[in-house]
């Protein structure tokens, strides 16, 4: 459902996109998203609403302390929600990060949004906050993430097992640096 939200949840924009900081007002787009089990089929689950609100609480608590984490993405014109796209810190190993995300709904797959988004957050990592690299976590099977983070100039440097509900599975460390 469109929605027109207050301009100083707006974290960035691109021609066709806003990012937008997540309300608990977002909670019904949010699951729309997390509960798709098309959508996330590389985290081989569907999130509960009681793992939505903590994904939800945490994307907060990431605004709040960081001025970083998932953010909404919608289209300039409609408003509809798109997806969500991130730039938070992660640890991979035992060091230190900012990893770049992207979750879209079904519907706008292969549209670009992806990449526009994920290029938006890249100009805001190293010409903002003055980073040196990003990271992306991609599961190896999940090809349209990584063809994205290829495209974004994103080398695979390596790999590590990351634990997701108890369970590990491999991922792919992507790194672009400046």
């Amino acid at each position: 459902m469109p929605t027109n939200h207050n301009t100083d949840d707006i974290f960035l924009q691109t021609d066709r996109l806003v990012l937008r900081r997540m309300t608990l007002m977002d909670f019904g787009e949010l699951a729309s998203i997390l509960q798709d089990p098309d959508v996330m089929y590389a985290w081989e689950y569907s999130f509960s609403d009681d793992d939505v609100m903590e994904w939800m609480n945490k994307c907060i608590h990431l605004y709040t302390t960081k001025n970083l984490g998932y953010f909404l993405v919608s289209d300039k014109t409609t408003h509809e929600v798109l997806g969500q796209a991130a730039l938070l810190p992660t640890t991979i190993n035992g060091s230190e990060y900012h990893e770049i995300g992207y979750i879209f709904k079904k519907k706008h797959w292969h549209n670009g949004y992806a990449f526009e988004s994920a290029q938006a957050l890249l100009n805001h990592a190293f010409n903002s906050l003055h980073l040196d690299c990003v990271v992306f976590e991609i599961r190896p099977e999940n090809t349209a993430s990584r063809k994205v983070a290829e495209s974004l100039g994103a080398k695979v440097t390596g790999s590590f097992s990351k634990m997701v509900k108890s369970k590990p599975m491999l991922h792919l460390i992507y790194t672009l640096a400046k």
